[in-house]
């Protein structure tokens, strides 16, 4: 029987579509399910203020009458503003090993792409760079993490099989926590503080970070500025992420570095107990039960710590600040018992970001890849 490719128009579908991937990964060792109702948020035009500067089109591949795959379009209009583009994205990708399957996905991602004036489709990407961009591949045997996609190795083959080439690569890296603070970063650290009359912040719940909480995401816009399809974050996406971020922190994990004289952060690192296992165990549920195991999780003494997210304003970069950053978390990360972090993706261009990690034993243990394919004539 064959393919018929259907538009999401209805949140039963839309459910379809978001649990789709945790049965396509049913009982795959390496595989970290997402939460389904954060998933279901991130996709309602509605609710995700990303659909301020982003327009979207979901589809659901039927075989038999069977999901056997789905896929997002989306355009996000102040990327190709700022980047001089006139790119589609696609993301949220999943399908069976099956050429039909996946010829019919991607073409009616193409159709539309071409319909809306698009010249050009990457992905996989999300909405903005806080969502899960980039295909897995290599690192297969790897488990994931919350914040990256794991795919089956036969995802890249089918791209390359439909003429899908490299736009861009990540790499992640095991970092392993060393017994103490190398003295070269203890040195650069005090330097750096003096020289640039900086401080370094620690907080003990909510309350104490929110009056910073804006300010971090500031910092990010201007530090993430140069970085691959990145776009600046808008005050209502701000506040959305704000409103999902804070309460789940772990806040001996989480460090500013910020200027004596006007309070501003000049630098963050926030990190966070691994969870994949955690999300295993709640199979894509938060309620009833899924939340004890992250709690836990959260709580815990981990053995693997997630770098989440971090950011040096443009003008401190390469100045010494991240061994600011660095001598005080190598400290609390080994006294909660980590063995090592996860880097999650770094741009295999941002050599300075991977410099970072030259003082430390490592291992490139996963590689992950944008595509891109133009598009020819008109829908």
């Amino acid at each position: 029987m064959s393919v018929v490719i259907k538009e999401v128009t209805s949140k039963k579908e839309l459910k379809k579509f978001v649990k789709f991937n945790i049965e396509l990964y049913k009982g795959n060792p390496y595989h970290v399910p997402g939460l389904i109702e954060e998933e279901m948020v991130t996709l309602d035009k509605k609710k995700n203020p990303a659909f301020e500067v982003c327009d979207a089109i979901y589809f659901l591949a039927y075989k038999d009458g069977k999901v056997v795959g789905r896929i997002a379009g989306m355009i996000n209009r102040r990327s190709n503003e700022t980047w001089n583009q006139k790119h589609a994205r696609f993301g949220f990708v999943d399908f069976i090993d099956d050429i039909e399957v996946v010829d019919a996905l991607f073409g009616a991602v193409e159709k539309w792409a071409k319909e809306q004036g698009m010249d050009a489709l990457h992905g996989p990407m999300g909405f903005t760079d806080m969502d899960h961009e980039g295909m897995l591949i290599e690192g297969f045997d790897q488990i994931g993490t919350m914040a990256t996609i794991y795919n089956y190795p036969y995802y890249p083959k089918q791209m390359e099989r439909m003429g899908y080439t490299k736009d861009q690569d990540w790499h992640e890296f095991k970092i392993y926590i060393p017994d103490g603070v190398p003295e070269k970063h203890l040195r650069i650290g005090e330097i750096v503080k003096k020289k640039y009359g900086l401080k370094v912040m620690k907080f003990k719940n909510a309350k104490s970070i929110m009056p910073y909480a804006q300010k971090v995401f500031q910092t990010l816009n201007e530090s993430y500025a140069p970085l691959y399809g990145f776009a600046r974050l808008t005050q209502k996406q701000i506040d959305y992420y704000i409103n999902m971020y804070i309460p789940m922190l772990r806040y001996d994990l989480v460090t500013l570095i910020v200027r004596e004289e006007d309070d501003e952060v000049v630098g963050f690192g926030i990190s966070l107990p691994n969870l994949s296992k955690a999300m295993q165990k709640a199979k894509g549920h938060l309620f009833p039960f899924g939340w004890i195991h992250l709690l836990k999780a959260l709580k815990s003494k981990p053995k693997v710590i997630d770098l989440y997210l971090t950011g040096v304003l443009p003008e401190y970069q390469s100045k010494g600040v991240n061994a600011l950053l660095f001598n005080d978390l190598i400290p609390v990360y080994k006294s909660v018992g980590a063995v090592y972090a996860e880097s999650n993706p770094e741009l295999e261009t941002n050599n300075a970001v991977q410099a970072q990690w030259d003082y430390f034993k490592r291992e490139h243990h996963k590689t992950r890849r944008a595509y891109i394919k133009q598009l020819k004539g008109k829908g």
